[in-house]
């Protein structure tokens, strides 16, 4: 399935037909059920990849939100390599046929999953080249620092290049197997620590009318990043916050 780097998406919200609705119109995904869990779920594709999932809040959880999974070859020592250096544990389980999977928050709080496939078969959820599949992962935290030294301990992330956000601070960006995968930087204006998970799209300012059109809401953007691209972060119709990058025009 992949190692140490982002193998799925999962969004966990309150209304899944509404959600399923507003990203086939803005993302582009397609949506079908999956009969092997215990609950309801539908799986995200592009193109006929598979990019993420879809199910029901909880009861008792109230926000929305998007979970990012990383990919393990051993999902006990990654559990104990994980609570050893101060993160924590909330739920392990297992789906036939798919995987072992933990559910877990890192030392400052922000929510994380990590999985031990079932098969082989490479993910195909994360690809900087492809629209509607997964291109960057934020760290919104209290301690970027440290942060990094904890995910470097979990999973070999090497940094990057840092650049300087002015009063935001410094924006680290790290690595995975030598291919930039995100950045972490602290975000105080951020309720509580979390990763905010980017998209690709063909157009970005298409992207941000769509949003908007739907029901969404803009947070930032769009605005241009190193290397050329744009990007928008946004809410959902449900609150979930999301991201998308790509070019203008």
């Amino acid at each position: 399935m992949g190692t140490n780097n982002f193998v799925w998406y999962e969004l966990v919200t309150n209304d899944t037909a509404a959600a399923e609705k507003f990203y086939g119109k803005v993302v582009g995904w397609d949506t079908q059920a999956f009969e092997g869990g215990s609950e309801p779920y539908k799986i995200l594709s592009m193109k006929g990849k598979g990019v993420g999932g879809l199910m029901k809040l909880p009861e008792g959880m109230s926000e929305p939100f998007w979970l990012g999974y990383v990919g393990t070859t051993d999902i006990d020592a990654a559990v104990a390599r994980w609570k050893n250096s101060g993160g924590s544990l909330h739920r392990a389980f297992e789906i036939p046929n798919v995987g072992r999977i933990a559910l877990v928050s890192d030392a400052q709080g922000a929510g994380f999953a990590m999985i031990q496939g079932a098969s082989d078969q490479p993910s195909q959820a994360f690809d900087q080249n492809a629209p509607g599949h997964g291109n960057w992962h934020e760290l919104h935290t209290t301690d970027s620092k440290n942060a990094f030294d904890f995910y470097a301990r979990q999973f070999g992330w090497t940094k990057g290049p840092v650049f300087d956000m002015g009063a935001m601070g410094a924006y680290q960006l790290f690595a995975a197997d030598g291919v930039q995968i995100g950045g972490m930087m602290n975000s105080p204006t951020f309720p509580r620590p979390m990763w905010l998970y980017y998209f690709g799209t063909d157009d970005v300012d298409d992207a941000a009318k769509r949003i908007t059109g739907n029901g969404g809401v803009l947070v930032t953007g769009p605005s241009e990043v190193p290397g050329g691209s744009f990007i928008v972060q946004a809410r959902d119709p449900q609150g979930a916050m999301f991201a998308l990058v790509g070019r203008r025009g």
